[in-house]
């Protein structure tokens, strides 16, 4: 069995992950962060488009953008004053012995879209 199919698409389409951050904190305590690298969200760049993955307070926004073909998403984040790393390529699942036991943050959902291979700064 080759798995699902979303998960072979995903491989044979080239998917890139941008990480971006930004200042907005719609929490109290994620004052205490530092400005400019308080909440971040994904977007995925694939033939077809982008899809944005933003982990909201209570709720994940999923949103395939209609944008025209070579929008570059990225110059447009940074241009809107946010900080934007990568591309990076989505590595393949990794199998572990135990779940993570972070909780569910903006952090965790970008970490998870990078898989195993995600940097740690």
């Amino acid at each position: 069995m080759t798995g699902p199919a979303h998960r072979r698409a995903a491989r044979s389409v080239g998917q890139q992950a941008f990480i971006v951050f930004g200042g907005q904190a719609d929490q109290p305590w994620l004052r205490l962060l530092r400005p400019g690298f308080r909440h971040c969200f994904a977007a995925l760049a694939d033939e077809a488009g982008w899809t944005v993955l933003d982990p909201l307070t209570g709720r994940l926004v999923v949103a395939r953008l209609d944008l025209p073909p070579g929008f570059d998403l990225p110059a447009f984040y940074r241009r809107a004053g946010l900080t934007v790393l990568g591309p990076y390529a989505p590595t393949e699942p990794r199998p572990q012995w135990l779940p993570p036991l972070a909780p569910f943050s903006c952090v965790a959902l970008c970490r998870a879209v990078l898989g195993g291979g995600a940097p740690s700064r």
